[in-house]
């Protein structure tokens, strides 16, 4: 029997076909997306299609309903995958992934990092000098340690995820080399820029690289992340990051933090997220930088008297953030490119939480008067109880959550 099949983003059409048991199955199979897509029965031995491509496929005699799917990372998990129900033969395999289910790693509130684990230091540097700035960004698939004795196989720019903060100011050029040294088509977005998505932000294949240019003609807390399809499964992997363009004026500061929330959505030990989990929204934990209470594991230093400016990004794929220092109230909030409130207001106003939807940005200004650990938090509690948390500990005082 003979059928007609295209594969798409993130689509098989037609999603199911009936055939009578015994049947050979002949596939004319086009690629209609703007990516590379493979078929295989059951998985196994799976055909590549690039973009625009067509190929015969012939399998069977087939005896029992089957399942055939796209094997890119992601791709199945999405929906790109073609029912095989066979009519007068054996019952249906159910869905059979034709894969055992090593089942998904757990988090352990309790346990301690490994010892070759160290917290990302999120001291931020003042934005380099002059008006270009010229980074390289290298994608690469590995395997890190996102909470104690939990390793998965992330999707990096440049060895982490989050990726490297990047700085700047009003007017600046940002030049960027993509180099993909990863298995996949990747790709990089960038929300400071104003630029031709289809050229950009264009999915590149392996061993590829790509320039992305922009002027960063506004100023904010911007993430940038990785867009090839399924994107939630790329960032939720590991692939984003965030660049902040200074306002115009910023005042100096004893110390700056650069602080980025995302999620975990634990795939099996040792391999990649889970895409469903994502698309449900039901995460494992939401972490600062990347690591489950990174920075209670590892506290943030400051000294007694300090003016301190902490910038935000929430790079979530699904969380909202709320985020809020115990013991100490912000005098300053700046989010999303404006000033909510300033010091040498009249109003004498304090504020105790910034908050931010998915990709928004931001950052809070306070003094620390006194000695002290002070714990700052998403104050959404299911996620500060879950791995959104750290302290920053002042002069002398022991590290203690509150």
């Amino acid at each position: 029997m003979t059928f007609d099949l295209e594969l798409g983003e993130m689509y098989v059409k037609p999603a199911s076909i009936e055939i009578p048991a015994g049947a050979k199955l002949k596939l004319d199979v086009t690629n209609t997306g703007a990516m590379e897509h493979t078929l295989g029965l059951k998985g196994e031995d799976p055909a590549v299609f690039k973009p625009g491509e067509s190929a015969t496929l012939d399998w069977g005699p087939i005896h029992e309903s089957t399942e055939a799917w796209c094997t890119v990372e992601g791709h199945k998990d999405a929906g790109m995958v073609l029912a095989i129900k066979v009519t007068g033969g054996t019952a249906a395999a159910g869905g059979d992934s034709g894969a055992a289910d090593d089942g998904n790693a757990e988090i352990d509130a309790n346990a301690t990092p490994s010892a070759k684990w160290k917290a990302i230091d999120p001291t931020l540097e003042p934005a380099p000098a002059g008006k270009l700035h010229e980074v390289e960004l290298r994608v690469e698939e590995k395997q890190a340690e996102v909470a104690p004795g939990v390793t998965q196989t992330v999707w990096t720019y440049n060895g982490t995820a989050p990726g490297p903060t990047l700085r700047g100011k009003v007017g600046d050029t940002f030049r960027v080399t993509l180099i993909n040294d990863g298995s996949m088509e990747h790709s990089i977005d960038f929300h400071a820029s104003e630029v031709a998505p289809n050229v950009e932000m264009r999915a590149i294949e392996p061993g590829e690289s790509l320039i992305y240019e922009f002027e960063a003609k506004h100023a904010g807390v911007f993430t940038y992340h990785c867009g090839v399809a399924p994107m939630i499964h790329h960032m939720g992997n590991g692939m984003f990051g965030a660049v902040i363009v200074d306002p115009p004026n910023l005042p100096k500061v004893d110390k700056e933090i650069s602080l980025v929330q995302s999620e975990l959505y634990l795939g099996p030990e040792g391999k990649v997220s889970d895409l469903k989990k994502m698309m449900a929204g039901e995460n494992d934990g939401v972490v600062f930088n990347g690591y489950h209470n990174q920075y209670v594991h590892e506290p943030i230093t400051v000294d007694v008297g300090d003016r301190v400016r902490i910038w935000v990004d929430n790079a979530a794929i699904n969380e909202p953030l709320a985020f809020h220092t115990v013991g100490l109230i912000f005098d300053t909030v700046w989010k999303e490119g404006s000033y909510l409130l300033k010091p040498d207001s009249a109003d004498k106003g304090g504020s105790q939480t910034l908050d931010l939807a998915p990709t928004q940005g931001g950052f809070v200004e306070f003094t620390v008067d006194q000695a002290g650990s002070y714990t700052f938090v998403n104050h959404i509690m299911r996620d500060l109880s879950r791995g959104a948390a750290g302290l920053i500990v002042a002069g002398d005082a022991p590290a203690e959550a509150h």
